[in-house]
């Protein structure tokens, strides 16, 4: 039978739709698709491989002096831009505020056939340092709300250019998406006085059967209430409210469980498309006890359609346990 469940956190209900529900191998993506890496390590016409550096205005790199691993770069089209004052305008029942923001694109590595299911730890770890010092630059910026920290790989997550790249978006609100989550969490710190993500996730830890991976600081699993197939939560055991707090030693043990859950998907499912965000506390909201940061991994292995659109709610089609199984079985 069908099964409608709920995310403790959001209070979202999702269809697990049994009666439709596909093996986790259906969802491997065709031989004809072309792998990252069997794509040319380097791509004369691609404005972020290494010799193109002039193309770009460049806000940051790692490392400072000599070859760089990665870069940040200004958006050649960005969605705002940091310059400008923050106007806000309302007109009867139309409001509006400046276009003021960041738009930013992180060069995730030097080489055009790769990504990060494919690097090194070490390399990964490189990236989320970047991740880290642009994200407390730009929290600097007292016109700043919120900072989201995500990446598109494939053409079905929304990705443009195939160099392996981040994006990081600063707004001047926070979005209602997020004061929803934020709302949630504390109505369930104020009526239960612990954090809801820290439930869930000892939770998972003591079930076992959902999660994926786990290191000395976080644990990987397969969301119980996933709306899509193969939704990954990869979360720290220590109580931390934003991104920006995490520790040096924390950011290393996150490059080694993100590459392995990531290579899990790679190898598992041969490369497929999906979108990783970073949630992460608001700007002025970092000191709050009930908020909780994790990193979410949304392979785009299905569609969305009139269903979700019309009603918020989410079909999934692949059995949460069985495809922490799967990813749990591919050999790394």
């Amino acid at each position: 039978m069908p099964e409608l469940r709920q995310n403790l956190a959001t209070r979202e209900w999702v269809i697990i739709a049994t009666e439709r529900a596909k093996r986790p191998h259906d969802y491997v993506q065709p031989h004809q698709h072309l792998l990252t890496e069997a794509q040319l390590p380097y791509d004369p016409t691609c404005p972020f491989c290494p010799g193109h550096e002039e193309l770009d205005l460049e806000i940051e790199r790692m490392p400072v002096n000599g070859p760089w691993q990665t870069r940040v770069v200004e958006n050649k089209f960005p969605a705002l831009s940091p310059k400008g004052e923050l106007a806000r305008t309302f007109d009867g029942v139309h409001r509006s505020i400046y276009g003021l923001g960041y738009h930013e694109i992180l060069v995730e590595h030097p080489s055009h056939n790769t990504t990060l299911a494919l690097m090194s730890a070490t390399d990964i770890d490189v990236v989320l340092q970047t991740f880290y010092s642009r994200g407390w630059d730009i929290t600097r910026d007292a016109r700043i709300e919120q900072i989201i920290f995500f990446k598109n790989h494939g053409i079905q997550a929304g990705a443009t250019l195939k160099h392996p790249h981040s994006q990081i978006v600063a707004l001047p609100v926070v979005p209602n998406n997020i004061r929803y989550r934020i709302e949630e969490a504390r109505r369930y710190f104020d009526d239960n006085g612990h954090c809801v993500y820290c439930v869930m996730m000892q939770d998972e830890l003591e079930k076992g059967i959902r999660v994926i991976d786990t290191s000395q600081h976080f644990v990987a699993f397969a969301l119980y209430a996933s709306p899509s197939p193969f939704h990954v939560w990869i979360m720290p055991r220590q109580h931390s409210v934003s991104f920006l707090f995490a520790r040096k030693e924390e950011l290393a043990d996150l490059a080694q469980i993100l590459r392995r859950v990531l290579r899990r998907l790679y190898l598992g499912l041969r490369d497929p498309a999906y979108n990783l965000v970073i949630r992460t506390a608001p700007a002025k909201e970092i000191g709050e006890d009930y908020l909780h940061w994790y990193v979410t991994i949304i392979p785009r292995l299905n569609s969305t359609a009139g269903f979700e659109l019309g009603s918020g709610m989410f079909i999934n089609t692949a059995l949460p346990e069985e495809s922490a199984i799967f990813l749990r079985e591919v050999e790394i």
